[in-house]
């Protein structure tokens, strides 16, 4: 049996952060520099890297694309995952463009075809659904409403 870990890396204006509770301004800096961050993270054998753009998850528009792409750069053949604020396929597009591997619909994931047209236009292997829960409901907008599926 094969178990995968994803090692997270939260960004919030460009820096490595953890929120507490989801909150915003409730958060601790670990790192100001992404690609050092990542780079630690391989260097204990993560294969992948799991990116979100927090700033972007709750504006729903990436903010933090110059930090994701220092990641993508410095992660010496690990793959990097994203997810955050990719709500359009040009979102993805620009993403994709940067030398991610994947990238992760959270909130778009529950509204129209957005999927579909992504895994149509990227292919499968390029495009999860990520699907954060609060009480056994899914979360949307950076953890900030919480839905009736």
């Amino acid at each position: 049996m094969r178990f995968d870990l994803y090692p997270a890396i939260d960004l919030k204006e460009g820096q490595v952060v953890r929120l507490k509770q989801g909150r915003m301004e409730e958060a601790t800096v670990f790192d100001s520099d992404p690609a050092r961050a990542a780079y630690r993270w391989i260097e204990q054998g993560a294969e992948w890297i799991h990116v979100v753009d927090l700033d972007g998850a709750f504006a729903g528009a990436s903010r933090n694309l110059k930090a994701v792409e220092q990641i993508v750069r410095a992660a010496c053949g690990a793959r990097v995952q994203l997810g955050g604020g990719l709500r359009s396929l040009e979102a993805m597009e620009a993403a994709l463009s940067l030398g991610v591997s994947r990238v992760i619909i959270g909130t778009s994931a529950l509204s129209g075809d957005l999927v579909a047209r992504a895994v149509e236009r990227f292919g499968s292997e390029r495009v999860v659904v990520g699907i954060d829960a609060r009480g056994g409901r899914v979360a949307t907008n950076g953890w900030v409403d919480v839905t009736e599926v």
